[in-house]
């Protein structure tokens, strides 16, 4: 959970700033569209395993 104090002589545009910095820090946006969506573990399992198969091919071709 994400929490800030406004600091004394701080504008409210500087505050929410380092909030919205602080989520992305926390990867609150990158979960929240994780969620957005239920997935069948079939769907996640695939989608694993397609993103394994891209890594390892990126790691191939980066040797040549």
């Amino acid at each position: 959970m994400v929490g800030i104090k406004v600091r004394e002589g701080e504008s409210i545009e500087e505050a929410l700033r380092r909030f919205k910095r602080g989520c992305e820090r926390d990867g609150i946006l990158q979960e929240i569209k994780r969620r957005e969506f239920y997935k069948p573990p079939s769907v996640v399992r695939k989608e694993k395993l397609a993103e394994a198969r891209r890594r390892k091919s990126r790691k191939y071709y980066k040797k040549y």
